[in-house]
């Protein structure tokens, strides 16, 4: 969004980054709890259903062993999405956007076919777990729970302008507070606890090497960097008075400030929640020798005979509440990056007559990820694959945004810390490690 583009949209390439001429006004409270947005929902965002699936399987089959690798993600999380977010708040564009200004189209195209497969896939996962759930608690059809979850959630971002659709995201993130009250309605070892987490039993087994690449892979994953760094551009569109940093650096010190903070809560908030998750099936399933868990649900169900009813509705209703939350981050990642490639307008503040290309990818990649629930696909086995689609577009993702954090014509005068440049590098070999171990243990 630039400065001139605002009085003469006239470019293509303007038209497409600029996707709101006539901004509103900006709203909210400006104290510490108005500095939180993008990176609480992006954060919240990470525990989706098939997140939850993951951290139970982790937890059940290797009880409070695991722990550490949230410890370990915290840091490079805020990191990488940290340097995301800057980068749309400085140069005003979205992550997208800046890969085709600088580099090769292929690279570009590529990275978004990935981006978008692997969304496709996860959003199945998802919605197909938030059924599930659903039928846990209520009864019925999962399949026809499903569907409806799938169109609530294509509606939502359609029918709702940002500013009331990212407060709607915004409370969405208290479900996540499920698997936090489950946590502590049981008797948890805390010595035990505290103890694995800083002295891990660690093992070379494949098995448990799989497990710590697929919480890896869950807690760091391509989407998210692209949604943080849109979701800063439509904040900055949303306010009349704000500009790109780079073009108005006296705004700067404020600004980064409150990404810092908004990512530093949020993703603290991603990773306690996984915390919480991994410790309530490693206290009940792990402990009673279910070590099995292929699902979100399997794992709420398998929770009811050992921890009682009420762990398992909190449980279950947490899977629904996130789902609701995470398939619209999913299907709008997928939107922001094809549009941002291909210089279509793009902004859920704009109506579906406005940008109907860019709400197409969010309506399409949604309902396709729901049709899946009505076909054969085994959607365990899709989010594995989906797993890896994610690992192996990552590293490359990643290694483009640290090139992008410190460009001149990127960022101006506000190229990302050496501290954020090591940590954001640091998370990118993490994840390279992770994919080539990942592809080591396949069929092992």
């Amino acid at each position: 969004m630039d400065m001139d583009t605002r009085v003469a949209p006239a470019a293509a390439d303007n038209a497409a980054d600029n996707a709101d001429d006539n901004p509103a006004p900006a709203a909210g409270p400006r104290g510490w709890l108005g500095k939180l947005g993008p990176g609480l929902i992006t954060g919240a965002a990470d525990d989706d259903p098939s997140g939850i699936a993951t951290y139970s399987q982790a937890g059940a089959q290797f009880g409070f062993n695991m722990l550490w690798t949230l410890l370990l993600t915290y840091p490079l999380m805020v990191g990488i999405q940290m340097i995301s977010a800057r980068i749309g708040r400085v140069s005003g564009h979205g992550l997208a956007t800046n890969m085709r200004r600088h580099f090769p189209l292929w690279l570009l195209y590529t990275i978004v076919t990935l981006l978008l497969v692997a969304n496709i896939i996860n959003i199945a996962a998802d919605i197909a777990a938030m059924g599930q759930a659903a039928t846990l608690i209520a009864g019925g059809s999962a399949q026809w729970y499903a569907l409806a979850a799938g169109v609530l959630s294509a509606a939502l971002q359609v029918a709702l302008p940002y500013r009331r659709y990212v407060q709607v995201l915004k409370w969405l993130t208290l479900a996540l507070l499920a698997y936090v009250a489950t946590a502590l309605s049981l008797d948890l070892p805390w010595s035990q606890v505290l103890h694995a987490a800083v002295l891990p039993r660690l093992s070379w087994q494949p098995d448990y090497i799989t497990t710590v690449v697929a919480v890896f892979g869950t807690t760091i994953s391509p989407y998210l960097f692209f949604w943080q760094a849109s979701q800063e551009v439509e904040d900055l569109r949303a306010d009349p008075q704000a500009r790109p940093l780079k073009r108005c650096t006296e705004q700067a010190a404020e600004q980064l400030q409150r990404i810092k903070i908004d990512t530093v809560a949020g993703m603290g908030f991603s990773n306690l929640v996984a915390m919480f998750i991994m410790l309530t099936t490693a206290a009940t399933l792990g402990a009673h020798g279910v070590t099995q868990i292929e699902s979100s649900a399997q794992a709420a169900s398998a929770l009811r005979p050992i921890a009682g009813d009420f762990a398992f509705a909190l449980f279950s209703m947490g899977i629904i509440g996130t789902g609701l939350l995470a398939v619209p981050v999913l299907a709008g990642s997928a939107a922001y990056a094809i549009a941002g490639a291909m210089r279509w307008r793009n902004s859920l503040e704009l109506q579906l007559s406005g940008a109907r290309k860019f709400y197409a990818i969010i309506i399409g990649a949604t309902l396709i990820g729901t049709a899946m629930c009505f076909t054969s696909i085994d959607p365990i086995q899709a989010l594995f694959w989906s797993a890896v689609v994610n690992g192996v577009a990552a590293v490359p993702v990643m290694a483009v945004v640290m090139l992008l954090a410190v460009r001149r014509d990127v960022m101006g005068q506000l190229p990302v810390s050496l501290r954020l440049r090591v940590l954001g590098w640091l998370c990118t070999g993490l994840m390279a490690l992770a994919v080539v171990a990942m592809f080591a243990t396949m069929g092992k």
